[in-house]
């Protein structure tokens, strides 16, 4: 099964970008380089809203496309113009959860929802984002297009990694623990539990307690 991947880079309040998607408060350094070049090695499909999409439009990437990579654009109303198509691009009008759940199982590596914090909260609804990171940067925006939405349940992450990079940031990878895992757990702890008293029980009646002998008197 793929792995769905979400993160980027984020404010210390968890914003993506500015209001008016401005991101000059990014801290570029070298040592970034590299995580990102192995991270982009483990992926092969990239997954946006309208919103992400319209952004890399702007910026000029590859039509709004990342070169190398599977492109969907999840919008009800956008459709890519004939004249203009771009053959690792494609519109996806269904719903997203039921889209990426046939992408998870289809052959194939990883898959980054990039950007687009309400197609993120879809995602976890549908409980199929496995893991995220993020790059924390040490600012707080006040405002801005936010990396998380309300959601309808608790998510709960295993930390995998925390790696302090230069420039103040920290760079954040957590597993997102399937629903139940938790509760899984408690089961099985008290399960254990009452295997290992219920042992001790039985050899506690297996030992006889001595008999003091009677010794008579001549």
């Amino acid at each position: 099964m793929r792995k769905v991947t979400f993160g980027g880079a984020n404010s210390f309040d968890n914003y993506f970008a500015r209001k008016d998607d401005a991101v000059d408060w990014l801290i570029w350094t070298d040592d970034v380089a590299p995580i990102m070049a192995e991270f982009w090695k483990s992926i092969d499909t990239i997954v946006m809203g309208r919103r992400t999409y319209e952004v890399a439009l702007r910026m000029g990437a590859g039509g709004g496309a990342y070169p190398g990579m599977k492109n969907y654009v999840f919008s009800r109303t956008m459709k890519q113009s004939p004249k203009k198509k771009v053959k690792n691009l494609e519109f996806i009008s269904e719903d997203a959860a039921e889209f990426v759940r046939k992408l998870k199982a289809e052959e194939g590596k990883d898959i980054c929802v990039m950007g687009g914090g309400l197609l993120a909260k879809s995602l976890f609804e549908a409980n199929l984002i496995d893991e995220i990171g993020f790059n924390i940067h040490p600012v707080l925006l006040g405002s801005g297009i936010p990396a998380f939405h309300e959601m309808d349940h608790q998510i709960d992450l295993e930390l995998l990694e925390c790696k302090t990079l230069k420039g103040g940031c920290v760079m954040v990878t957590y597993r997102v623990k399937p629903p139940g895992e938790k509760q899984k757990k408690k089961l099985t702890a008290r399960s254990a539990k009452r295997s290992k008293n219920a042992k001790n029980g039985r050899k506690a009646k297996s030992v006889k307690t001595p008999t003091k002998r009677k010794v008579r008197k001549g």
